[in-house]
């Protein structure tokens, strides 16, 4: 059994979705000697090729901040440098911290499934968009897009030191018309959807690209 820790910080601040990005740019620079793992960059530019331990959210049209493992030790920076005055592009914004949530998280396989929304997800690259797009039936794109989801939850269990004896099921149930969204400029299809997994998994983090932007930001449905 593996727990990982997790912690989120909401902000009393409304933000826009085209915002995330400005965002993380205002936490960055409030930081000074800022970790790597805010921006998910090595010393030299490259991008650290590792699952983000934090990532920028809109929760209920909300700022937020979801810290994971080791990310959540990291986050302490930005506390300590008590600056809260920052710039959302040309919006100066006061950061107004409402709750910070820490917790711990059991994820492994289990015997039942779990459901879960998951919202503008990035499963595909140019490479398996081409080949999704000559997929001409319905259960043909799901089948390729359930395969994704369970190798983005592989990816996920993967950068948190995680390793499972099963296999990973994940069976789409709900999906609506794809949007065409933009990632490093390249038009990508995101998707929001239903899915039920044998994973439990942590509400708010991210599946797929661009998830330290809060791309493919996914919560456990309860009830029926």
């Amino acid at each position: 059994m593996e727990k990982v820790k997790l912690l989120v910080v909401r902000f009393g601040n409304e933000i826009k979705r085209e915002e995330i990005p400005l965002f993380r740019g205002a936490i960055v620079n409030a930081i000074e000697n800022v970790d790597l793992l805010f921006h998910n960059h090595e010393e030299d530019g490259q991008l650290r090729y590792s699952y983000p331990l934090i990532q920028y959210k809109r929760i209920n049209q909300k700022a937020a901040i979801v810290c994971l493992g080791e990310g959540t030790d990291a986050i302490g920076q930005f506390f300590s440098s008590c600056n809260f005055d920052v710039a959302l592009g040309e919006r100066q914004v006061k950061l107004e911290v409402e709750s910070v949530n820490a917790y711990q998280h059991l994820i492994q396989i289990w015997d039942s499934e779990f459901t879960y929304h998951i919202r503008r997800w990035l499963p595909l690259n140019k490479e398996n968009y081409a080949a999704y797009c000559k997929e001409e039936s319905l259960a043909g794109r799901y089948a390729m897009l359930e395969r994704l989801l369970a190798a983005n939850i592989l990816s996920f269990a993967k950068g948190m030191g995680i390793h499972f004896e099963g296999q990973v099921t994940a069976r789409i149930t709900q999906m609506d018309e794809p949007r065409l969204q933009y990632y490093k400029g390249v038009k990508l299809m995101s998707f929001d959807a239903e899915f039920k997994t044998n994973v439990s998994l942590p509400d708010y983090i991210g599946l797929g690209k661009s998830v330290s932007l809060g791309m493919g930001t996914m919560v456990r449905k309860y009830g029926k």
